[in-house]
């Protein structure tokens, strides 16, 4: 039985046997550099107008930086295994995300609806 067909689809798209062609990998590792650096040099230079400006940056950059990650160095796309490598990760991700929003949200307002102490202070009433 021979996989000729196959094998020429791989190596049309640059793959070999499911993992990426040396392009991709070193594209990955330029932009995966970049997108280290840049957040280090916001930090360091503080060229932003307000700190929240930097925070949203930097937060913005990391996601790009997954995705980068997910698709260079993981190889999760739609043709893999059907797509069902890439649907598991979204479902992860969805329960990840679940679960720090909520946290989040649970802590905050805690924080909020905390009843005041007497005398201004933490701790066990005397």
């Amino acid at each position: 039985m021979s996989t000729e067909p196959y094998d020429a689809a791989l190596h049309a798209y640059g793959d070999t046997h499911g993992h990426g062609s040396r392009l991709g990998y070193r594209i990955g590792s330029l932009l995966a550099i970049v997108l280290t650096v840049v957040p280090f040099w916001l930090v360091m230079s503080q060229p932003g107008p307000a700190p929240g400006w930097t925070a949203a940056a930097i937060f913005a950059l990391a996601l790009i930086q997954i995705v980068v990650h997910v698709v260079c160095f993981l190889h999760l796309d739609t043709r893999s295994e059907g797509g069902w490598t890439l649907l598991a990760f979204l479902f992860t991700a969805v329960i990840v995300i679940i679960t720090i929003g909520g946290s989040v949200w649970v802590m905050f307002h805690l924080n909020t609806n905390m009843m005041p102490m007497p005398g201004g202070h933490m701790g066990p009433v005397r």
